[in-house]
């Protein structure tokens, strides 16, 4: 892929401070961005539709904000700003495990934002330092950087997984306006001609006998499955 001609200066390098005490700020813009975004997901977020929301013209944006994408960066740095660092203690662990529950809490709170780190992953100053932080914590265990970042990197792809996953089950019933129930109740005659051709033991089995789980016990599991499987590979 050929390289663009003069990219643009990233938002992070370039001085944001305001001169003048202006009606529309950076911040006012983000806030108002993110409000959009969590109320009606990022397709309706436009920077016409900011405007008309701030009750501005788009040409006052843009002196703020160069771009959709750079209003993007901004407003996954700024949410993933509002969550404190904890505090270090001797359980690595532990600590890992807060923060991932933490994020979970996060993306579902803002249910875009695993879709936009998934497109475009973000270089705020907030992220980096979450980053930084979580790179830390493995740091303690082993002095290996391709080995902490490895780690770091499996604990977040659970988190996006796991949460992407609960967010497409929301939104199908959103879509089709049916309850998880209400759609169990219409495949039902379905499924059971399925097992009752014999063909699917191990499927029979998991509709018949299995119990039924919650989102935040799939997380959990998936969880404690991945922590003790880093504890393994660090031991080596």
């Amino acid at each position: 892929m050929p390289r663009a001609k003069n990219p643009p200066t990233m938002v992070w390098m370039r001085d944001r401070t305001a001169k003048t005490r202006p009606v529309v700020t950076e911040e006012k813009i983000v806030r108002t961005a993110i409000a959009i975004a969590d109320a009606e997901g990022l397709d309706a977020l436009s920077m016409r539709r900011l405007a008309a929301e701030m009750d501005s013209g788009t040409t006052s944006l843009y002196r703020h904000v160069a771009s959709k994408d750079e209003l993007f960066e901004l407003m996954v740095d700024t949410i993933i700003g509002e969550q404190p660092l904890p505090e270090p203690t001797d359980d690595w662990r532990a600590e890992l495990a807060q923060l991932a529950r933490r994020q979970r809490a996060l993306l579902l709170l803002h249910p875009w934002l695993a879709q936009q780190i998934t497109r475009h992953p973000a270089l705020g100053p907030h992220v980096i330092a979450h980053a930084d932080h979580q790179l830390g914590i493995v740091s303690r265990v082993t002095g290996d950087p391709t080995l902490a970042t490895m780690v770091v990197d499996t604990i977040n792809t659970h988190v996006l997984g796991a949460v992407s996953a609960e967010l497409a089950e929301l939104e199908a019933q959103r879509r089709t306006g049916m309850t998880e129930n209400e759609w169990r109740d219409w495949v039902g005659a379905y499924v059971r001609q399925v097992i009752e051709s014999g063909r699917y033991p191990h499927f029979t089995r998991r509709v018949l006998e299995a119990d039924d789980t919650d989102p935040a016990t799939r997380f959990e599991f998936g969880l404690e499955c991945v922590l003790t499987g880093i504890e393994a590979a660090l031991r080596r």
